[in-house]
């Protein structure tokens, strides 16, 4: 493993071994069969590119109301137990002294893309966002706490996890392009980003 820092965020380049991440793929497998991937609008009524559910106890949401965390699936199911698999990787890079609220799933197929954004919709920026990549390599930019703030490009290759603490917490960060066919982890491609949250 190998450890960057991107414009003050920590990534760990290599830090899940392929049994790991095929694990996880499973686990997030059986999360959606629970809570379907679903592609929400944002508060401009534009339907996000990305293919997205959550677990835990909340799930992140948007539609023309704001972004915001629901209890609920759109389908009216509560969001399943995030897995273990997960657990562990916040329990061993952050602390087990407190869990995430959600694990946010994201979904992206060949076109899809984040524009820069911070993560600001939860009640305590004391706790880090944590990242897990998994199958096709996404070109990941962090920035500062501005927009003007200057950016920085990494890949974040299957296996790698990125951390958003401290100074960094808010800071925009976004993908420009995944790298469609440069991992073979999911069937039919594409790229699985899993991000750690603590809400309340």
């Amino acid at each position: 493993m190998v450890e960057m820092d991107v414009n003050g965020c920590r990534v760990l380049k290599g830090f899940l071994d392929l049994k790991a991440q095929q694990m996880i793929v499973a686990d997030i497998r059986r999360v959606v069969e629970t809570a379907p991937l679903f592609s929400p609008l944002t508060p401009w009524g534009k339907p996000m590119s990305v293919g997205m559910s959550s677990a835990g106890k909340y799930g992140w949401y948007t539609d023309k109301t704001g972004y915001r965390y629901e209890a609920k699936h759109p389908n009216g199911s509560p969001w399943p137990d995030i897995p273990a698999s997960v657990i562990e990787v916040w329990s061993s890079v952050v602390t087990n002294l407190r869990l995430p609220d959600c694990c946010l799933i994201n979904y992206y197929k060949k076109a899809a893309k984040m524009g820069l954004h911070q993560d600001k919709d939860e009640q305590d920026f004391s706790w880090p966002v944590l990242s897990i990549s998994l199958g096709d390599t996404g070109v990941f930019r962090v920035g500062g706490t501005s927009r003007k703030n200057p950016t920085q490009s990494v890949n974040l290759e299957s296996g790698d996890v990125a951390i958003l603490g401290g100074n960094a917490r808010l800071a925009y960060h976004g993908i420009d392009r995944i790298k469609f066919g440069s991992s073979t982890l999911l069937n039919g491609g594409g790229r699985l980003n899993l991000t750690l949250r603590v809400v309340d």
